[in-house]
C-alpha cells in the first residue's frame, strides 16, 4: 500500500519507483481516512508491506527494492 496526498511530488515519486519495480500499490489518500491521517500526516509518502512501514519520505529505490517482497 502507498499512503499518499494530493499534490505531493514525493508520493508520484514514489509511486513511479514501485511501478518500475513491477508493483502497482493499492493507493490509500492520507486526508481522506482519520486512521491513516493519525499516523501518517507528515510522513507521505508511506510504503507499508502487510502492514508494516517499509518506506517513507523521499523514497531510496535500493531500499524499496530490498523491502518488497520477490514479485
Amino acid at each position: 500500500m502507498l499512503v499518499t496526498r494530493q499534490g505531493c511530488h514525493l508520493c508520484d515519486e514514489a509511486l513511479g519507483e514501485l511501478r518500475s519495480l513491477g508493483v502497482e500499490p493499492e493507493l490509500r489518500d492520507v486526508d481522506e481516512d482519520e486512521g491513516l491521517h493519525a499516523l501518517y500526516d507528515w510522513r507521505v509518502p508511506v510504503v507499508l508491506v502487510g502492514g508494516r512501514v517499509v518506506a517513507e519520505g523521499r523514497i531510496d529505490r535500493d531500499r524499496l527494492s530490498q523491502a518488497l517482497p520477490a514479485v
